[in-house]
């Protein structure tokens, strides 16, 4: 089957966050997709809804065995069901970790630029941020480890990683991964590593993906890998999400601190999820196909608008990074804004002021507006 990436869907007044919070701009912010999730997926939806009974839900079997498939052909692990948590996003899941494994006045560390929970969920448990920059080396960003060492502190518990990085977009190597995983088993620090768009890798031989829980069995016991369909297959709104926590301590303290502060998760989300990791996959390459030409695009656009704009091609996602800092503006988001009817990610959100952030996941035609109005405005 060959899906239409270029059809265009109308998304105003249906209530998403991404065209109806600033109706009034043209939105190429929040990391969702203008696409129609895969077929399949819909069919899932349509018979679960056709059942007409919507109680407390829970993982049901057929999901379980989706997720272990997925993980077997997809990571080369197979993970028994009791080592997986199962959750309604994965901002809650760093909160978790955050107050499970820190105590008040302790500390939990990140690199910059990232996705901008990871510099706010302390607050959550009254612990302390430390975080280090991403550095750019021969034009590709990754970890400063001499700033990480100088950083840390002998009260820090917890490494918050998003790999493949958000808004970077860089796919950490198995080598980077690994000895991010001695530097935190070495500190008695946790590893929680967001993988949630390990499956928007453009290319994947180039730069394969290399998961948490493909470490050695030492240091994977100090993981806590959180994985979700959400992003891949455009159900975001669904909260669905799961975390994959090896060590029975690390499992016990994380769950404990649930409590009564999560919701019941969606009876929908289940079955969206199974149907994403059972028969997603022709969908899924042909959208990673559709990214990569919309990607090289973008660049091409960008590159074209230097020095006022520069950019790092990314490894994965949709999200482009772009520096802004050539433009000589108090803050480039809001120039956007004012000067085109732009809503971008403002850099600043992520640790980095200066900076913006362009989803290019929609169809090429309106992408190619967008940097046309990005270009008018300089």
């Amino acid at each position: 089957m060959t899906y239409d990436f270029d059809a265009p869907i109308a998304r105003a007044g249906t209530g998403c966050i991404k065209f109806d919070r600033r109706p009034e701009l043209d939105p190429f912010w929040v990391a969702d997709m203008d696409f129609a999730s895969a077929p399949e997926i819909l069919e899932a939806l349509h018979a679960r809804v056709n059942h007409g009974v919507f109680g407390y839900a829970q993982a049901h079997a057929g999901l379980n065995e989706a997720i272990d498939l997925y993980l077997t052909q997809r990571r080369g692990v197979s993970v028994p069901n009791e080592q997986v948590v199962h959750l309604g996003g994965l901002v809650p899941a760093l909160s978790l970790a955050g107050r499970a494994f820190c105590k008040p006045g302790e500390a939990m560390m990140t690199c910059t630029p990232v996705y901008p929970p990871f510099i706010g969920v302390h607050h959550d448990g009254g612990s302390t941020l430390i975080t280090v920059d991403h550095i750019e080396v021969d034009g590709r960003w990754t970890f400063d480890w001499e700033a990480m060492e100088a950083a840390v502190t002998p009260e820090t518990r917890v490494f918050l990683l998003c790999n493949p990085q958000n808004p970077l977009g860089t796919v950490f190597t198995a080598a980077e991964v690994e000895k991010l995983a001695c530097f935190c088993a070495d500190r008695g620090i946790v590893l929680v590593s967001d993988e949630i768009h390990c499956d928007l890798v453009l290319d994947e031989e180039k730069t394969p993906h290399f998961s948490a829980l493909q470490l050695p069995e030492e240091l994977r016991r100090n993981t806590i890998t959180l994985l979700s369909p959400s992003k891949t297959w455009n159900i975001a709104g669904l909260g669905y999400a799961f975390a994959v926590i090896p060590d029975d301590s690390i499992r016990r303290r994380f769950t404990a601190q649930r409590g009564h502060t999560l919701t019941e998760i969606n009876a929908l989300s289940y079955y969206a999820a199974e149907a994403a990791y059972r028969h997603g996959e022709p969908w899924r390459q042909q959208l990673l196909a559709y990214l990569r030409g919309n990607r090289a695009a973008l660049d091409e656009a960008i590159g074209k608008l230097g020095p006022a704009l520069k950019i790092v091609p990314g490894e994965a996602t949709y999200l482009a990074w772009i520096d802004a800092r050539g433009m000589e503006v108090q803050n480039p988001a809001i120039h956007f804004e004012k000067k085109a009817g732009l809503f971008l990610s403002d850099g600043a959100f992520f640790g980095w002021p200066g900076w913006i952030r362009f989803n290019f996941a929609c169809t090429r035609a309106r992408m190619l507006e967008g940097l046309g109005k990005l270009a008018a405005a300089l």
